[in-house]
């Protein structure tokens, strides 16, 4: 990392503005009380504990209506939220005082430590709402229009690329490359340059598999919607989109990861289930393995895609 690089004070700067949009959410949400709406408990009620389920008297509502429900959470869980904020900003600030070569060459034990870490925080975040919810209604996989990510799914990977080609062409790179910022993920570095086959089949199965289901459990199944029940749904929206974004570490992803975190909080909301993000996600993550993997075998000059 270059000396003049800012990302340091840029994600970190990005961090503490996610923390006062959800504070302040939080604050004026509480100025202008809480609304009706997606079966929202009221405040004081007997429910407040915080492993008790939902009130009977707060139905869920219709699996092809979509919204995301947010009567599963108490004040507790922003707790939670604190955690999966710290765990992730510290992750990424640790990463940033790495050297350069120290970060680029993850083993094989850093991969699988990697992976773990993953299904940790998902499982975290699952013990602590399961008390209260069975998890498929929790995540709304019980979605009756699920052959909707057959379309869904492509037609998003698609729109996101003529996103990113958008910010290519504007010299959006150029830029980033002129502040002496890193532009390709270690990641997609490490697909693109590793000789060890286990390296590059663990990293596949990490970017294929663990971060589209697990990603999606804590930041759009946990995070955004504990946020949405005590800021509101944009202050939400932004938060989780921006620490999504951050968590990876590298300032030239952060502004499409911030675009495609707030797309798949769309699609979440508009579907109701989190199958639709988690198939967003696979296709995305996939279709960026498949392009280094044909880069590396035929050649090719291509550079990392956020």
């Amino acid at each position: 990392m270059s000396m003049t690089d800012p990302t340091a004070i840029i994600l970190t700067g990005a961090f503490v503005l996610a923390c006062a949009i959800a504070l302040g959410g939080g604050l004026f949400k509480a100025m202008v009380g809480r609304g009706p709406a997606e079966g929202l408990v009221e405040a004081g009620s007997q429910e407040d504990s915080p492993f008790d389920p939902p009130r009977e008297g707060a139905p869920p509502l219709p699996p092809a209506a979509g919204g995301v429900r947010v009567d599963y959470y108490r004040p507790f869980d922003l707790l939670g939220v604190i955690f999966v904020f710290a765990v992730f900003g510290g992750l990424a600030m640790a990463s940033l005082t790495m050297k350069e070569n120290e970060a680029a060459a993850l083993s094989l034990d850093a991969l699988v430590s990697s992976i773990a870490f993953q299904f940790i925080m998902a499982g975290i975040v699952t013990v602590l709402v399961i008390p209260r919810v069975d998890p498929v209604e929790w995540l709304g996989l019980r979605w009756r229009s699920w052959p909707w990510v057959f379309l869904i799914a492509p037609g998003a990977v698609l729109g996101m690329w003529v996103v990113f080609g958008g910010l290519q062409l504007s010299g959006y790179v150029k830029w980033m490359e002129s502040l002496g910022v890193e532009t390709v993920q270690d990641a997609v570095k490490l697909l693109r340059d590793t000789e060890d086959p286990r390296v590059l089949g663990l990293m596949a199965f990490a970017a294929v598999v663990a971060a589209p289901l697990c990603e999606e459990i804590v930041f759009r199944g946990y995070f955004y919607p504990v946020l949405k029940r005590f800021t509101g749904l944009w202050p939400a929206a932004l938060c989780s989109s921006l620490v999504f974004s951050c968590a990876h570490g590298n300032l030239t992803a952060a502004l499409p990861l911030f675009l495609f975190g707030g797309m798949l909080v769309w699609l979440y909301e508009k579907t109701g289930s989190l199958w639709a993000p988690v198939a967003v996600h696979f296709c995305f993550n996939g279709a960026t393995v498949l392009i280094q993997l044909a880069a590396r075998h035929f050649d090719l000059p291509i550079q990392g895609a956020p």
